[in-house]
């Protein structure tokens, strides 16, 4: 009797078993759950741990989509955009976003990552190409391209909503010239280059001629200045010097003349090419042949009345003019 039960009872044990174990289903901290009964959610898990379910989901009961809970990455690579000014680049961009609205990534598109990133790839794709024809082509090379990458992201972020995904970062890669307009390009940056050396030339050029300008300036000013000190000092030292032959005039008017008479001897006679034609009794010999300074008789004057009387003395011979 005991015997026949066995195997209805490992028959039932069996089937509670399987119901168990298909009634309950774990969630890690790297994924959400979304429970499906009949076609229609559940519920929602995003926490970590064991729940449970109804059995036998291959009845149509409660299913179990497992999505991604973690931050997730879609690339772009080769897209052609064009810039305000004409040239085209191929750029290379990636998207960093998460699941944050479980339900709705169910309801958009039936929790299927291929298929939201598919129509992301569209999205991103149509704001690269926004943002880049509104600037020139230097605009990515430069420190706008922050701005820019900013600016796709927001553009990105009410469609990702919809379907139930986050955008938390949008990055540009690379940004290349294309091969067929990457010559003109940069025979373009290369006279726009040129052109703004030549006008930093002229620049340079002009700051130099007005500072060359305001140095000259104030080269003939500080001249002038010198000048007129210098004429101050001169005026002040020749009064000084007025003063102090005054002063020794008025001590010794002798010894002055005396002195001032051999200066003028040492500065006429000086130089042995020097000819003067004066007269030896002339007032400028006062002190060449006597000290005392005493003129001497003028050649064609009288002699002195004889000591005999009646006697009268020679004419003396005239002498040449030296």
């Amino acid at each position: 009797m005991t015997s026949n039960r066995l195997p209805v009872i490992l028959v039932i044990l069996a089937i509670v078993l399987i119901g168990l174990y298909s009634s309950v289903y774990v969630v890690n901290a790297r994924e959400q759950a979304i429970v499906v009964r009949f076609g229609e959610i559940q519920s929602v898990k995003t926490e970590p741990g064991i729940y449970f379910k109804l059995p036998f989901s291959f009845m149509d009961a409660d299913r179990v989509q497992l999505v991604e809970k973690q931050k997730l990455r879609l690339d772009l690579d080769n897209i052609q955009v064009q810039v305000k000014g004409g040239a085209t680049f191929d750029v290379d961009a990636f998207v960093i976003y998460s699941i944050n609205d479980a339900r709705r990534f169910r309801e958009t598109v039936s929790g299927d990552r291929d298929a939201a990133e598919a129509r992301l790839r569209t999205r991103l794709d149509s704001a690269l190409r926004r943002v880049y024809g509104l600037r020139e082509f230097d605009a990515a090379l430069s420190d706008e391209r922050v701005s820019m990458m900013l600016e796709v992201r927001d553009d990105l972020r009410p469609d990702a909503e919809l379907l139930g995904l986050n955008i938390q970062d949008v990055r540009i890669r690379r940004t290349d010239l294309t091969a067929d307009v990457a010559p003109n390009t940069y025979n373009r940056m290369r006279s726009e280059r040129l052109a703004e050396a030549e006008l930093l030339r002229a620049q340079g050029t002009e700051d130099g001629l007005r500072r060359r300008a305001v140095a000259d300036r104030q080269v003939v000013e500080i001249t002038a200045d010198a000048q007129r000190d210098a004429e101050i000092l001169r005026g002040q030292g020749d009064a000084e010097r007025n003063r102090v032959f005054a002063d020794a005039f008025s001590r010794n008017p002798a010894f002055f003349e005396f002195y001032r008479s051999m200066a003028a001897y040492s500065s006429a006679l000086s130089s042995q090419d020097t000819t003067l034609v004066l007269s030896p009794n002339s007032e400028f010999f006062r002190y060449f042949d006597n000290a005392a300074g005493a003129l001497q008789p003028p050649a064609n004057a009288a002699a002195p009345a004889p000591a005999v009387p009646g006697a009268t003395a020679p004419a003396a011979p005239a002498q040449p003019a030296n």
